[in-house]
């Protein structure tokens, strides 16, 4: 099962890529628990719970909010009912015109040929610097 699982995840990271949000949705699990990593943008409604909150807490807002965001995965290690995705997210906030380069980790864990659970990890200080959270140099 778990080289299904990385095709489930790979498929998840494609759909999204395409902007096909439908897609996305359909290989979540009716309860997925998605989490942000704190003191990320979007972690004020962490953890979010079903896909329609997904949407509206964190995709809805990518959309809105940046130029060009993509998450690349360069990598996704099998650990039987969890995938690790390993990657990049590129774009630029829109209200600043500051762009973002971070490295991710994303833990997902599946279950019944669904996503049941997203944890992110990533570098929070570089997304707080290109919404003006923070001064660029400036540590949170």
């Amino acid at each position: 099962m778990s080289q299904q699982n990385v095709t489930l995840v790979q498929s998840i990271y494609e759909a999204f890529a395409r902007g096909d949000v439908p897609a996305v949705l359909a290989l979540f699990a009716d309860d997925i628990e998605w989490i942000e990593a704190d003191h990320f943008p979007y972690a004020d409604g962490s953890p979010y719970r079903g896909p329609q909150a997904v949407v509206n807490g964190v995709f809805a807002r990518l959309g809105a909010e940046w130029d060009g965001f993509s998450v690349q995965p360069k990598e996704l290690l099998d650990a039987g009912d969890r995938v690790v995705a390993l990657g990049t997210y590129r774009g630029t906030y829109k209200a600043t015109g500051k762009p973002v380069q971070a490295q991710f980790a994303h833990v997902w864990s599946l279950r019944a040929g669904k996503a049941a659970k997203f944890q992110q990890y990533t570098d929070t200080q570089q997304f707080a610097q290109a919404v003006g959270a923070v001064a660029e140099g400036a540590h949170a």
